[in-house]
């Protein structure tokens, strides 16, 4: 083992231990091995960028082996929900999705803000919006980002052309997206979008101030009444009064034959869905689909991986994880390779000038899309996250559907939606 690799691993487990009172004398310090498994708990594709890297952090960690457990999406959060709450099989190292952060950073993460970690020091390389998604509102720091989600705008291009549709007005406005669909629906029978539920998504992240929450603010209050989620809800509901969304929602098995069939015109998301379209949802459409910026340049972010350690685990192993981390997001050479091998697009701001970012897309018809992509990700604006936004994001959907297909009035939904938010904002 190399010497100067054996003393930092012993330092930090030793400043881990003294951090949290806990001092030991130098002859158990010398006697002080930690286990020989790291365990990642990741989801797909974090779960293979993460068995990638092993090889080569296990070489500057002899005798460590890292085991990653990797779960389909939803079983992954489900079993970390669990584990938090019992702490019950807790991994070293934990994969989260954006959307979790928030519930899950009340008091079962570690603040890496704190001695040894002191990861504050470390935030200015990453994109800034993806450091205030990983702080809580008691302003501590319980990840690191590993990848961003910037939102974009994806539209078939053969359809477009047959409809007579210029790009640049499918994203100049939300309602000239809406105009768009209509030509579009009646010259090539297609539709805009998969539902509704999509355009509202990102309509509601429109002029957020950095900081701000997406539904509540700092003081708990909620936000569901403001403009953004009004304009929201009326663009939603227009769009199925024009009959433009197919109503199938994303991942389902509808959702995806109409990527593949050509019924639905746009998708909007993040650009990692690129590679979900080229790999397995829809190879075969490879040159016919291309990519914008949102409409209005709503600079918005679409999903995000973060990297966090359990509070609750052995402090040594904690080391560990915390060096595995590091290796996974402040490495530039690992997260360009995270990105050339498993397009997940890098939070890492040293990695903007690589030559990557200008290569064509074949699936995008040779477009260099990333540099759009690029762009977006230093537009958007820090959302704060709320232990009570999965939660909300439920509410408001509901809400949402009652207007659709209910015609319950667009003030009475949001007025509805407040007052249950506000009680379970006071919890």
């Amino acid at each position: 083992m190399n010497p100067q690799r054996r003393h930092f691993n012993l330092l930090a487990t030793q400043a881990l231990l003294m951090g949290q009172g806990l001092v030991l004398t130098d002859a158990q310090a010398s006697n002080l091995t930690p286990k020989t498994t790291l365990i990642v708990a990741a989801f797909p594709a974090l779960d293979a960028i993460a068995k990638a890297a092993a090889p080569q952090w296990e070489k500057m960690h002899p005798g460590i082996k890292v085991k990653v457990i990797s779960r389909q999406y939803a079983d992954h959060h489900t079993a970390m929900t669990t584990a938090l709450s019992t702490g019950v099989y807790l991994p070293d190292v934990m994969a989260l999705e954006v959307g979790y952060l928030g519930r899950f950073g009340r008091g079962g993460l570690q603040d890496l803000r704190q001695a040894p970690f002191n990861a504050a020091n470390l935030t200015s390389q990453f994109v800034p919006y993806t450091v205030q998604q990983a702080t809580t509102t008691q302003g501590d720091l319980v990840a690191l980002p590993a990848d961003i989600g910037p939102g974009t705008l994806l539209y078939r291009h053969d359809l477009l052309e047959l409809a007579g549709v210029s790009p640049e007005n499918l994203a100049l406005s939300w309602e000239s997206y809406l105009e768009a669909g209509l030509q579009i629906k009646a010259k090539t029978g297609a539709y805009l979008l998969a539902h509704a539920r999509n355009l509202k998504d990102i309509v509601i992240r429109a002029g957020i101030q950095s900081g701000e929450g997406l539904y509540f603010d700092q003081n708990n209050q909620v936000l569901v009444q403001s403009h953004r989620f009004t304009r929201a809800f009326e663009l939603a509901r227009q769009i199925r009064h024009n009959k433009l969304d197919a109503r199938v929602t994303d991942w389902s098995n509808e959702w995806s034959e109409g990527l593949r069939r050509g019924s639905l015109a746009t998708q909007l998301s993040g650009a990692w869905l690129v590679a979900h379209l080229a790999q397995w949802l829809a190879p075969k459409t490879a040159g016919l689909w291309r990519a914008a910026q949102l409409p209005e340049q709503n600079w918005a972010a679409y999903g995000g991986s973060f990297l966090a350690i359990p509070k609750h685990i052995e402090t040594n192993q904690k080391a560990l994880a915390w060096d595995f981390i590091q290796f996974l997001t402040l490495q530039r050479s690992q997260q360009l390779s995270a990105f050339t091998q498993f397009d997940a697009f890098p939070s890492l701001l040293s990695t903007y000038n690589d030559p990557y970012f200008e290569a064509p897309i074949p699936f995008l018809g040779g477009q260099t899309a990333r540099t759009l992509w690029r762009d977006a990700a230093q537009h958007i604006q820090a959302v704060a996250v709320h232990r009570q936004d999965a939660f909300a994001d439920e509410v408001i959907n509901t809400e949402l559907d009652k207007v659709l297909e209910q015609n319950k009035p667009i003030s009475t939904a949001l007025a509805d939606a407040a007052h249950l938010l506000q009680r379970r904002a006071l919890r």
